[in-house]
């Protein structure tokens, strides 16, 4: 066995592809088995012994079974080999961008004595994995067509984790991929091979039948075939589903096994920081990102800004001690032509797979540089919400904004706190709404600008088209209470902004900030909550008063 060694592991792999394939053998008898009765009856009639009136319509009925079993065999095994399996979307990173990457992984993949990966590739997320690209169908695809130079040996294509690239340095970084690049060995035999390819063709042709078909009469006549495929496909997936599991697992415990020559006490460092650098990437998304998302803007270095969130972090968490002595060592993205570059590229894929952000720049996407965040994204957030704020109380019967005194902070604070909990109920359900209508509002507006929607997986994974809707949606749906807090401190933002020389801010944890005589601004949730919840505007009277914040003067907003 090529590569993968007579480990345990691969022991267990070989056995698990051959039950994998055995279950595609017996799949493959039941089809041809009406065929061979045909055979046998046919001959008995060459033969003489099967000849008479009940023999010929024993001959007619089987012969026609078999036609009807075969040509559905052949429709199943078309669909299989024709649908195109799930694709990850990434960013694709040839070798004149990353020569220093790609020959740290050939070296790599020497150490271990395996196949070196066919190609590279970036993906936004905090993980590395092996992908095999080398399905039927998309020798087909614009992916393969474009792709001038032919990949040796079927291997598969490595898949890195962009964060880790900035994060982490480059031993580091060559001990993380140390495993995952023994798992191209599997690639190598033909037995494991074959069984995933056998899987992922019924995995693809599973999500073929479920698809919806193109609308008029051809629907009528694809949809009942395609259901009696995706049965089939289900059908031989869950007889072999536990057998690829076990094959799967076999592998990764080889890989691992091979790579313990490699690396190995470094190995337990980076594994430290990719425990570190997911929670500072998290943070950096939900916190940082996803504000700007929502207006329509995507940070286009969210990399570099992971260096500064873990930066960050390490100087706030004791448990981090120590990392930030690691920045004077060179740092993975050094192996990269250019990082600015592909740094762009992988925050724009985040921003479509976080959000459902577009694939390219359209009429209302635009990017936004660190240095310019806190005024184009930070501010103008604070006064979009308070904006929306003091229409929907407009909406509410309230004093009107446009009248002399304006849209001030006190008129929002009387109305919380005269009004008792009956009206911030009410304003929070009317901020609901009014986000939900703007939200599908804007929907409709990047739907008739002619964003392009993608035709097959293979178009997302090189961006060429946009998927409408969020693959991992980062947060779930915020309450009503939420949403009126979040506006209520938004408006005292601006507030402190137009009158007390504040100004926005980032904060690489935990996104816009307050930034007031020099410094962050972090007890303002609290007396916000203490108006939105209780109806008690003391608090936030106070907080005001210490800060200079004038709240009965008018407020900019957009």
């Amino acid at each position: 066995m090529t590569g993968i060694g007579e480990s345990i592991g691969a022991q267990a792999a070989r056995s698990r592809a051959l039950a994998v394939l055995r279950v595609r053998g017996r799949a493959l008898a039941v089809a041809l088995l009406p065929a061979a009765f045909a055979v046998v009856l046919v001959a008995g009639e060459a033969t003489g012994h099967t000849r008479g009136g009940l023999w010929d319509a024993a001959r007619w009925a089987v012969g026609a079974v078999a036609v009807v079993v075969l040509l559905l065999a052949f429709a199943v095994a078309a669909v299989i080999v024709r649908a195109s399996p799930a694709l990850s979307p990434t960013v694709e990173l040839p070798e004149r961008s990353a020569p220093d990457l790609y020959r740290l992984v050939r070296d790599l993949a020497e150490r271990l004595d395996v196949p070196a990966p066919s190609a590279l590739a970036l993906t936004p997320d905090c993980d590395s994995w092996l992908e095999d690209r080398t399905h039927p169908a998309h020798a087909i695809s614009p992916a393969i067509r474009g792709r001038r130079r032919r990949r040796t040996a079927e291997a598969p294509v490595l898949v890195i984790g962009s964060p880790f690239l900035w994060w982490m340095r480059v031993a580091e970084l060559r001990a993380l991929l140390a495993p995952v690049v023994a798992g191209t060995a599997p690639s190598a035999h033909p037995d494991i091979a074959a069984a995933r390819r056998f899987v992922r063709g019924l995995d693809a042709a599973v999500a073929v039948a479920a698809a919806p078909g193109p609308p008029g009469p051809v629907r009528h006549l694809r949809g009942p075939f395609l259901r009696l495929v995706g049965r089939i496909a289900r059908l031989l997936l869950h007889s072999c589903q536990s057998y690829a599991g076990e094959m799967e697992r076999g592998v990764a415990a080889a890989a691992s096994e091979r790579a313990q020559t490699v690396d190995y006490g470094l190995r337990i460092v980076a594994q430290e920081q990719v425990g570190l650098a997911y929670a500072g990437w998290d943070r950096l998304l939900t916190r940082v990102a996803l504000p700007a998302w929502r207006m329509g803007r995507w940070p286009s270095r969210l990399d570099a800004g992971v260096v500064s969130a873990l930066t960050e972090l390490s100087r706030r968490d004791r448990l981090a001690e120590g990392f930030a002595s690691r920045l004077g060592e060179r740092p993975a993205c050094d192996l990269l032509e250019e990082p600015g570059l592909i740094d762009e590229a992988a925050s724009l894929l985040a921003a479509r797979l976080f959000h459902g952000g577009p694939a390219e720049t359209g009429v209302s996407w635009s990017p936004v540089d660190w240095q310019q965040y806190p005024e184009e994204v930070v501010d103008r957030k604070w006064r979009t919400e308070a904006a929306r704020l003091n229409r929907v109380l407009d909406d509410l019967g309230a004093t009107p904004s446009d009248t002399p005194g304006g849209p001030t902070l006190t008129r929002v604070m009387s109305r919380l706190s005269e009004c008792g909990e009956d009206a911030g109920e009410g304003l929070a359900a009317a901020i609901s709404a009014a986000v939900a209508r703007e939200e599908a509002a804007r929907q409709r507006v990047e739907a008739g600008a002619g964003t392009p929607v993608a035709k097959s997986q293979g178009d997302v994974l090189h961006g060429w088209g946009a998927d409408p809707l969020p693959l991992f949606p980062l947060q779930p749906p915020r309450s009503g209470r939420e949403l009126l807090a979040d506006h209520v401190a938004a408006m005292v933002c601006c507030a402190a902004v137009d009158t007390a020389g504040a100004a926005p801010g980032l904060d690489w944890l935990d996104g816009p900030a307050l930034m007031i005589r020099g410094g962050r601004c972090a007890d303002l949730m609290s007396p916000v909550l203490s108006l939105t919840e209780d109806g008690d505007a003391r608090p936030l009277r106070a907080w005001l008063a210490g800060m200079g914040v004038r709240p009965e003067k008018p407020v900019r907003l957009v």
